[in-house]
């Protein structure tokens, strides 16, 4: 059942179209007032706060869209992005990927192992999709559909990610994106447990 639903989730998106390219090097000179959140090389060590480093640039350049469009919720982010011009978004989004993501200390086995069984597999019980179909067996997000890259994140701010798609808050984007969709039928069907065991897995996966 989850095999098929993962399937069904894949050929729901094309490639998207190429992105005009972003210059690292003039992202870098401007990154310096993300540095505060995001750290300087986008591996923030707030914990509620995402890593941007290694992050797909057609990503985050829709996230930076999204905030300026007001289908994202967040004062500082909204704040942030209000200026910028579509050039500044593909240079700021082409040098965070260019960066190498740290990876958390994922210690506690119990926790480890519980998070992965859901990352790999899923539950099929409860119809939640293996995290994998999307994001990749080694968390690093389908390119074609432009999922997410997982690897690395912040257990915390992948928790509050889950929990704002639960609850339709903050990743209230429109009704057209279907990835926004597809993240709030599954983590609607988690518990805070499963919740908290798979963001504990991917801090430290790679």
């Amino acid at each position: 059942m989850i095999s098929r639903f993962i399937v069904t989730i894949i050929a729901c998106f094309v490639a998207l179209p190429a992105l005009a390219a972003g210059d690292a090097t003039v992202g870098r000179s401007k990154s310096q007032v993300c540095a505060g959140c995001h750290g300087v090389d986008g591996n923030a060590a707030i914990p509620n706060y995402p890593k941007l480093a290694g992050q797909h640039a057609g990503y985050l350049v829709k996230q930076m869209q999204a905030f300026k469009a007001g289908k994202r919720k967040d004062a500082i982010m909204e704040g942030q992005v209000a200026n910028l011009k579509d050039q500044d978004m593909l240079d700021l989004a082409a040098y965070f990927a260019s960066q190498k993501t740290t990876l958390g200390a994922a210690t506690d086995k119990a926790q480890r192992e519980f998070g992965e069984r859901l990352y790999r597999g899923g539950n099929e019980t409860k119809a939640i999709a293996a995290c994998m179909g999307c994001h990749s067996p080694n968390g690093s997000g389908n390119k074609p559909a432009n999922f997410p890259a997982l690897s690395g994140q912040n257990a915390a701010y992948t928790l509050k990610s889950l929990k704002d798609y639960r609850d339709a808050k903050i990743r209230a984007f429109d009704d057209k994106d279907d990835a926004a969709k597809i993240m709030r039928n599954i983590a609607k069907k988690m518990s805070d447990a499963e919740m908290e065991a798979v963001a504990y897995y991917i801090a430290g996966l790679n």
